[in-house]
């Protein structure tokens, strides 16, 4: 165990040095989203009726998942970009654990999303955003964001080592990021259409944006939490499962 651990905190090193030398990936991963919210807030939000005073703090759950969202669609390009250039073969030559190569892309998709969202919350703060959250509402925040980061990392590492081109990589994540838009998250699902509204209510994306938005505020959370819980560890199940067979028998 010790020498799985040891392994995994180098490769993830590795990984996380090649974020910093990348200004793409920061642009994308937090500049984007604060732009977007900067966008709705200042240029939509006088136009939207929430039902609430202050637009930022109805719009930031659904921007903390495009975030997370934007971030993992690189979990993809890193991990295609290994295996396309023969490094994982290189790494299973060597005397270190095999596990240790996809642990250490999977903890490098948690500690740059958890960056991102540090960043993007600054940024809400300085806009407005007040929570009334005490510290067992954020660290229920935080757990609940924690586990659909890896639930999206897992679903990342399949397309990283199956697809063909690098556009293919990361392409996956464009309807993640487009799911947001028709949920909860910007407007209430009451003012959408028919059809719109009950794949809205009823696809995951508005369940943990609801149970975020009450939690940030200090409010009852009532059974979104649970429904979010069961789509995140859920789709974590899942996606882990296909990705290590997927993994194996890449390396098979």
């Amino acid at each position: 165990m010790t020498h799985v651990v040891s392994d995994t905190a180098v490769l993830t090193g590795r990984s996380l040095r090649h974020i910093t030398r990348s200004l793409d990936t920061i642009i994308t991963t937090a500049i984007t989203p604060i732009a977007m919210m900067l966008m709705f807030v200042y240029v939509f939000g006088g136009a939207i009726d929430t039902g609430t005073d202050s637009y930022v703090d109805y719009l930031l759950p659904g921007i903390l998942l495009i975030t997370i969202a934007s971030g993992i669609a690189y979990t993809a390009f890193r991990l295609f970009t290994d295996a396309s250039s023969g490094i994982f073969e290189r790494f299973h030559s060597m005397p270190i654990a095999r596990s240790s190569v996809l642990w250490a892309h999977v903890l490098t998709s948690l500690v740059a999303n958890l960056v991102s969202l540090v960043v993007v919350v600054g940024v809400a703060l300085v806009m407005g955003f007040r929570s009334g959250a005490g510290l067992l509402g954020w660290l229920a925040a935080l757990g609940i964001l924690v586990l659909f980061t890896l639930a999206l990392t897992w679903l990342a590492v399949i397309p990283g080592l199956t697809a063909k081109t690098v556009d293919g990589a990361s392409a996956f994540s464009y309807p993640l990021i487009f799911l947001p838009f028709v949920s909860s998250a910007f407007v209430p699902t009451a003012t959408m259409p028919g059809p719109v509204r009950w794949f809205a209510e009823n696809q995951p994306v508005t369940s943990i944006v609801n149970s975020l938005r009450s939690l940030f505020a200090g409010q009852p959370v009532g059974g979104d939490i649970w429904i979010a819980l069961a789509w995140c560890v859920g789709l974590l199940v899942v996606a882990y499962a296909v990705a290590m067979v997927t993994y194996h028998r890449r390396i098979s």
